[in-house]
């Protein structure tokens, strides 16, 4: 079975930083891509960046610039570098993995608080 497990969050004043990590254990076949999602009050839960099996990366425009998603395989282990954070940028952020065969697996989140 298959586990994503975040950690990283907290509170964090404006223009400063965090790093978010995600663990994945369990056997993954067909890997299609990993990403960060967030979710704020009273929104809906939006694609913060994401990064493929290849590579590749892209990310929502709000975040383009500031943030940085990176994987380390060996660790089995996704990151998501947070830099010069905004309050709109709070929310509870989530670690997804998706599969070729339409698999899509979800972490419990992570709380991120940007105070102004």
């Amino acid at each position: 079975q298959v586990q994503l497990v975040e950690s990283g969050g907290g509170l964090v004043q404006a223009g400063g930083s965090l790093r978010l990590s995600c663990a994945i254990s369990g056997s993954i076949f067909a890997l299609n891509a990993m990403g960060w999602y967030r979710q704020a009050p009273g929104k809906q839960r939006e694609l913060v960046a994401r990064i493929t099996s290849g590579g590749s990366t892209d990310y929502a425009d709000s975040v383009k610039g500031r943030f940085t998603i990176s994987s380390d395989n060996a660790e089995n282990t996704v990151y998501l570098q947070m830099n010069s954070l905004k309050p709109e940028d709070t929310a509870v952020y989530y670690c997804n993995l998706g599969t070729y065969f339409g698999n899509n697996y979800w972490g419990q989140g992570t709380q991120v608080t940007v105070s102004s």
